[in-house]
């Protein structure tokens, strides 16, 4: 049987488009049953078309707190009993609860090579700091923001010339290749 995935948006969809994209030409071995984002007209819904998903919008703004929109969120995500949750550019910051309910099934890419620059603006703070070396990593979601045991990461060197702009595409390329691999990975190890 096909493993099956829900995938979590919040934006433009880039990472759901390239798993699937993999899924596609045979690269990932796994069904997207369901993408949901929790903010109404994100492009990324457009994508769930590709792999066939049902798209649903479960908007933050209409509830008065983070539990209660994690409890409407794993009613959805239940109806599909899930392999694998994919945060793929989800924009919040899961409770508790949510993580303790898919425990070791929720998955997370990371712009940045953890444990290193955890948190928002990975591109600009790399630069900061003047890494050499930034990429992206794909983890185990905890309970703990970006700390969860890593499964894989890619590496991108930082140029003389880069801005965050030129860094951000470079590191998104490789969380395109990145992110099914991992995927595929944790599915094998089962």
């Amino acid at each position: 049987m096909m493993p099956e995935l829900v995938v979590l948006i919040s934006g433009r969809g880039s990472n759901l488009k390239a798993i699937a994209d993999n899924i596609k030409y045979g690269r990932l071995n796994a069904k997207v049953s369901a993408v949901i984002s929790n903010k109404p007209g994100a492009k990324g819904l457009e994508y769930a078309a590709l792999v066939s998903a049902k798209p649903h919008v479960l908007d933050d703004s209409e509830y008065p707190s983070s539990q209660e929109y994690d409890l409407a969120l794993s009613k959805i995500i239940d109806k599909y009993t899930p392999d694998l949750l994919i945060l793929a550019g989800f924009m919040r910051i899961l409770t508790k609860d949510f993580v303790k309910r898919f425990n070791n099934r929720i998955l997370n890419i990371h712009p940045s090579l953890l444990p290193k620059h955890k948190g928002l603006n990975t591109h600009q703070r790399v630069l900061a700091a003047g890494d050499r070396v930034h990429g992206a990593t794909v983890h185990f979601v905890t309970d703990e923001l970006d700390t969860g045991p890593i499964i894989m990461q890619a590496e991108v060197p930082v140029l003389e010339n880069d801005d965050t702009a030129t860094l951000a595409a470079r590191v998104l390329k490789q969380e395109h290749i990145l992110y099914s691999r991992a995927i595929q990975k944790v599915l094998l190890q089962g």
